[in-house]
């Protein structure tokens, strides 16, 4: 249900790019490659990019201790899978070895598709916080429980929720604040819950915007829970700085697109990438594509097959320009 597109068309436009690279007998003075990297968007363990962090070098040891909502680590979940969580480190590269990172990517949001665009080139990537809101007070039976008696987190958190879209709606540099999970423990129809756990992410194009966010929302989900005498945490499981592209790299992407007959139009991601977290390794540039309706992480997202098209022959053109350079 996540959507078909986000992440798969890229690697599809990789394998076609080298098949077409293939074909035509042609040898670069460098190596391509393709990568799929799995874990992008975070969904089963709490933080995301494990991945792409890996191959960075930027993953943590720590990582592998991340355990699912059943309680399964990193390294376990490798292990069943496989994989050896004990050569994770090994998938580093280094720097020196890496001369650039494009990524394909839909756009998964509306704006190519507004000013009637089938590509667009990234300026940057948005900085992003995840954090973990436990808000917690006393658990009792739903009918003998008098209201005035109460130390309901359910409501604190529905306030906590709220301050979040307040404080976001105000903000600027694309501020946006998202409650994607909720829990409330133990779980039951009759029981007042103990405790109440939700997600925030918090992104913005800046990183300081984004941490005044942070320090706003989070002063007021102390202040609310203080109030109802209850008691809250909340605890940071994930920060990444805004990530802009490779200026030279932009370039070449542009320049592409320009002796495709395109306009070219440039437009940072509110979504996070792999290809943020590779920018510790290498220069990066990232191409969007037209999706139907701006719609993503859902199974109505849809591309058309020309614009992948144009996109598989941007992204040729790019190589090209940058074997020119290389050559030079």
């Amino acid at each position: 249900n996540g959507g078909r597109y986000d992440g798969p068309l890229g690697i599809m436009l990789g394998i076609d790019v080298v098949e077409a690279l293939h074909r035509a007998g042609r040898r670069l003075p460098f190596a391509v490659e393709v990568v799929a990297f799995g874990d992008e968007e975070g969904s089963r363990f709490p933080a995301s990019m494990s991945c792409s962090r890996a191959i960075a070098g930027t993953l943590d040891a720590s990582a592998l201790e991340m355990r699912d909502a059943e309680g399964v680590s990193v390294a376990q979940a490798l292990a069943a899978f496989g994989g050896d969580p004990e050569g994770v480190a090994s998938a580093a590269r280094r720097p020196e070895n890496v001369l650039a990172f494009l990524e394909a990517h839909i756009e998964q949001g509306p704006v190519l598709e507004a000013e009637g665009l089938a590509l667009g080139v990234v300026t940057a990537i948005a900085a992003q916080k995840r954090l973990m809101v436990r808000i917690a007070g006393m658990a009792g039976h739903a009918g003998t429980t008098p209201m005035g008696l109460r130390k309901d987190p359910g409501p604190a958190a529905a306030e906590a929720m709220l301050a979040l879209e307040r404080i976001c709606r105000a903000g600027t540099d694309g501020l946006v604040g998202t409650v994607g999970r909720m829990t409330a423990l133990p779980g039951a129809f009759n029981v007042i819950p103990g405790a109440v756990e939700f997600s925030m992410d918090i992104r913005a194009e800046t990183s300081s915007t984004r941490d005044a966010a942070v320090e706003a929302v989070t002063a007021e989900i102390h202040t609310i829970a203080a109030a109802r005498g209850l008691s809250a945490t909340v605890t940071l499981m994930q920060a990444l700085a805004e990530s802009p592209c490779d200026p030279s790299l932009m370039g070449l992407l542009e320049d592409s697109l320009a002796a495709l007959g395109l306009p070219v139009r440039r437009l940072p991601s509110g979504a996070g990438h792999d290809a943020m977290v590779m920018a510790d390794l290498c220069p990066t540039a990232m191409l969007f594509i037209r999706c139907e309706g701006g719609i993503s992480h859902n199974p109505a997202e849809a591309v058309t097959e020309a614009d992948c098209a144009l996109a598989a022959r941007a992204m040729l053109t790019f190589i090209d320009k940058l074997e020119r350079r290389e050559r030079a």
